[in-house]
C-alpha cells in the first residue's frame, strides 16, 4: 500500500469517496511531509495549518453526512502565490505585494473550494510570475533550478507534499518546471482557466497551468477548473467536456508530428537524442510517427512574445513602479521598462504577426492528432541564478494553443527529461489522451531521491 503522501488526486479522491481514506489523515500526512522536506526545499511561502485542518474535518463530516460529494472531495492542493485568497496572504513573491492580503477568492480557487477540494496553502513564485529566481530547489538534486516561475508548485508535487498545485504559465512557467521536476504539466487554451483574481503579468498571454503526477489526475483537475467567466475578458466560452473522458477516449497510439526543425538545433545532443528514442519507442508501440516542418512565421514567435509581454508588463505595474521602482527585482524591471520605452506600432505588429502565427501553428497541428517537441533544451541546469529556458514553450504560449508535459526518464546526471504534447484549440482532451497514452509507453515513473 502506498503511503499517504503517495496518493494520486484520482487515488485519494476515490478513497475518500468510498470511506477509506480520511482527509484529516491525508492532510495530516502531507502537513508533515512538508515538515521534514520543505527546510531544504523552500517550495512554501504561506501555510495557515488550523485552517488546513478545520476544513479536512469539515470534508470528513461531509463524508459521514452522506451527501453528494465533489470531484476532488478532501483532496489538498497548492496554490501559486499569485492566486488570490481571501483573508490569505498573497505576496506574488514581491516586496511590492509583501502585506497585500485579498478580500475574494480567484476564481479557479472558488472553483476548487467548490469541487471539494483544499487549499493546502500558497507556494513560491518567482517575482510576480517573471523572470527573477526564488529559493526553491529541484527535489531530484538541490543544486539545480526546479525552473519557474512556477518553481514552488513544481518542486511540491514531485516531492509528494501535495497531490496537485496550481500554477501559471505566460512563457514556459508550468510546462518547463513539469519537465525538470519530472512530473506532467498542462497548459490548456488560453482563456480556457479563468484568470480572474491571478495577478496579471501579460494578460494577453497569461494561463492559469495545471502540476500533477499523473495525466489522469491533470485531467480531472482541468474539468475542475474549467469554464467560461464573464469577470475574466479573456475568458474561453466553449462547452466544458468531461477532461477524463475525453482522454480515455483518445488514450490510444496517435498519429504524432515530431518536429525536428529547430529542436534538434536549440536541444543539446543528449536531450535530441532522448526525444528520438522515445519517438521510436511511441512507434514501435503503435504510434503513427512523421516528421513535420514549422510555418515560417515561427521565426519570429520569441521576438514577439517578448515585446507583447513587456509592454503589458509595463502597464500592469506602472503605477507601482513610478512609486516602488527600487523594490523590483532586475529580470522583471528591466522588463517593464523595456515596454515602456517600446513604440506603439512595434506592440501593435507584434500582436499581428502574433495572430498569423495562432492560424499557421493550428494549421500545422490540424495535419496529425498531437506535435510532439522536446519539453525542454536541456534538463533543469545547476545553480540558482536561473529558472531555465523557457524556449520551447514559447509558441505555444504566444499561440495559446494547449500543450501538455510528460516526463519520460533520466539524463546521464538523473535529472528528469521529458517531452511535450500540442493540439489543436479547444482540443484538450486529444492531447491528454496522447499524453496518458505515451505515460503508459515510455513515462517515468519514480520518485526523486528525497525524504
Amino acid at each position: 500500500m502506498p503511503e499517504l503522501h503517495e496518493l494520486s488526486v484520482v487515488e485519494a479522491a476515490a478513497q475518500i469517496r468510498e470511506g477509506t481514506l480520511s482527509p484529516v489523515a491525508l492532510a495530516e500526512s502531507l502537513l508533515a511531509r512538508i515538515d521534514t522536506l520543505d527546510g531544504d526545499l523552500k517550495a512554501w511561502v504561506t501555510i495557515d495549518r488550523d485552517a488546513v485542518l478545520s476544513t479536512a474535518r469539515q470534508r470528513e463530516a461531509e463524508v459521514q453526512q452522506g451527501g453528494p460529494l465533489g470531484p476532488i472531495h478532501g483532496v489538498p492542493v497548492g496554490l501559486k502565490d499569485i492566486f488570490y485568497t481571501e483573508g490569505m496572504l498573497t505576496a506574488c513573491g514581491s516586496k511590492v505585494y509583501s502585506d497585500f492580503v485579498p478580500d475574494f477568492d480567484a476564481t479557479s480557487v472558488a472553483k476548487i473550494k467548490a469541487a471539494g477540494g483544499i487549499i493546502l496553502g500558497k507556494t513560491v513564485t518567482t517575482e510576480f510570475a517573471s523572470g527573477d529566481p526564488s529559493p526553491t530547489r529541484n527535489p531530484w538534486n538541490l543544486e539545480h533550478t526546479p525552473g519557474g516561475s512556477s518553481s514552488g508548485s513544481s518542486a511540491a508535487v514531485a516531492a509528494r507534499m501535495v497531490p496537485a498545485a496550481l500554477g501559471s504559465q505566460t512563457a514556459g512557467s508550468t510546462c518547463r518546471p513539469a519537465g525538470y521536476n519530472g512530473i506532467v504539466g498542462v497548459k490548456a487554451t488560453y482563456g480556457r482557466i479563468s484568470r480572474y483574481g491571478v495577478a496579471p503579468l501579460s494578460w494577453s498571454l497569461d494561463h492559469v497551468g495545471i502540476l500533477t503526477r499523473t495525466v489522469a489526475d491533470a485531467a480531472l483537475m482541468l474539468t475542475v477548473l474549467s469554464g467560461a467567466d464573464d469577470n475574466d475578458p479573456g475568458s474561453l466560452h466553449e462547452p466544458v467536456p468531461d477532461f477524463t473522458a475525453q482522454m480515455v477516449e483518445h488514450d490510444r497510439p496517435p498519429r504524432i508530428g515530431l518536429v525536428r526543425q529547430y529542436f534538434q538545433d536549440y536541444a543539446t545532443p543528449e536531450m535530441w537524442a532522448h526525444t528520438e528514442a522515445v519517438a521510436n519507442q511511441l512507434a514501435e508501440a503503435g504510434a503513427d510517427v512523421e516528421e513535420i516542418p514549422l510555418p515560417d512565421s515561427f521565426a519570429v514567435v520569441h521576438s514577439l512574445r517578448s515585446i507583447v509581454s513587456s509592454v503589458e508588463c509595463a502597464a500592469v505595474h506602472e503605477v507601482n513602479h513610478r512609486l516602488r521602482a527600487a523594490d523590483y527585482g532586475p529580470r522583471i524591471r528591466a522588463s517593464m521598462e523595456m515596454g515602456m520605452v517600446m513604440p506603439t506600432s512595434a506592440y501593435l505588429k507584434a500582436q499581428r504577426l502574433r495572430r498569423q502565427f495562432r492560424a499557421d501553428l493550428s494549421g500545422m497541428v490540424s495535419k496529425v492528432d498531437v506535435v510532439m517537441t522536446p519539453a525542454m533544451p536541456a534538463p533543469a541546469p545547476r545553480g540558482l541564478s536561473t529558472t531555465g529556458d523557457a524556449a520551447f514553450q514559447v509558441p505555444w504560449s504566444a499561440a495559446g494553443l494547449p500543450t501538455v508535459v510528460v516526463s519520460t526518464g533520466l539524463s546521464n546526471l538523473g535529472m528528469p527529461m521529458a517531452v511535450q504534447f500540442g493540439g489543436p484549440w479547444a482540443q484538450e482532451g486529444r492531447v491528454l489522451g496522447a499524453a496518458q497514452w505515451c505515460e503508459r509507453v515510455a513515462g517515468l515513473n519514480q520518485a526523486p531521491p528525497i525524504g
